[in-house]
């Protein structure tokens, strides 16, 4: 029974408003997942997965799985990538495919980059599964439906500071279930910064701020203040909106790159007192000639 109601909740909240974003509480490592105009800005080539279990414990809860992919091309003048995403809560499941492209303006001390990404969104909603009265019902049908969308940001970056503007999906959707018109998707809004101190030749202290709207809900602050110890060791809090509160870590390899956020609701905005993780690996490489070698604050 609780399960059952935890759905009806969950298809009832996906009908009432537009699907959301992803959450990511590791953005500042591979911003491309939030601004097309990252792709190929750091002079690499660039790859990574990432796992998100929301409310981990509870049925059905939300998860998102993240590949991407990007490198520097045309002699680090041009960036381009690849995104795969699939976001699933309870009976809907949303998979994107984006195509990344952006080109690099050089400055004196720092470079602005323009960047879109094109692909689709494929949205699956599965509500035959549930247990009701009536199986023939045809609100409680499968429905899959596949809708183009765009996107594009632009991106400020220097070696202690970065700074993006972004709108990564543009285009919003819905769809007709059982008579009834639902809304898919909403654009939301990206604004993010980030700078470097250096506290001595070891120790970084790096802050990043990342504020999101979208329309008819209040805008989302994330606040991420991490310290850097040789390069290679990074520890910091988190906290989103000042209600949601975690630690996160991150190790450098070699090449590779390995993080781990864990957050916990505070400040009552959630009777679900579970905890949500979000795990992360990475590599960063000179694949072609062209490409730099050194590792990258940004």
């Amino acid at each position: 029974m609780k399960t059952f109601l935890l759905l009806a909740l969950f298809s009832c909240a996906v009908q009432a408003i537009a699907q959301q974003d992803p959450i990511y509480a590791q953005y500042i490592n591979n911003p491309m997942l939030i601004n097309p105009a990252y792709a190929g800005s750091n002079n690499m080539f660039n790859a990574g997965i990432q796992y998100r279990t929301q409310w981990a414990g509870l049925d059905d809860n939300p998860t998102t799985v993240n590949f991407s992919s990007n490198m520097s091309v045309y002699r680090n003048k041009a960036g381009v990538g690849l995104m795969v995403t699939q976001d699933k809560i309870g009976d809907s499941k949303t998979t994107e495919v984006n195509g990344v492209f952006a080109y690099r303006l050089n400055l004196k001390s720092s470079s602005v980059s323009f960047g879109m990404q094109t692909g689709f969104m494929r949205y699956e909603n599965d509500l035959s599964k549930l247990s009701i009265r009536d199986p023939g019902d045809p609100a409680f049908t499968v429905m899959t439906e596949t809708k183009f969308n765009t996107g594009f940001g632009i991106l400020w970056k220097g070696d202690r500071f970065i700074t993006g503007l972004s709108v990564p999906r543009m285009l919003p959707a819905s769809v007709s279930q059982g008579g009834q018109e639902i809304e898919l998707y909403q654009q939301h809004y990206y604004l993010f910064g980030s700078y470097v101190f250096f506290l001595s030749e070891q120790v970084r202290f790096k802050p990043a701020v990342l504020f999101r709207g979208t329309k008819n809900s209040p805008v989302s602050t994330d606040l991420n203040l991490s310290f850097t110890y040789k390069e290679y060791y990074t520890a910091g809090l988190i906290t989103r909106n000042f209600k949601t509160y975690g630690l996160l870590a991150q190790v450098m390899a070699g090449k590779f790159r390995f993080g781990y956020v864990f957050e916990l609701p505070g400040n009552g905005e959630t009777s679900l007192n579970f905890i949500s993780h979000e795990l992360m690996i990475g590599i960063s490489m000179d694949l072609l000639p062209f490409h730099d070698r050194a590792v990258k604050t940004f």
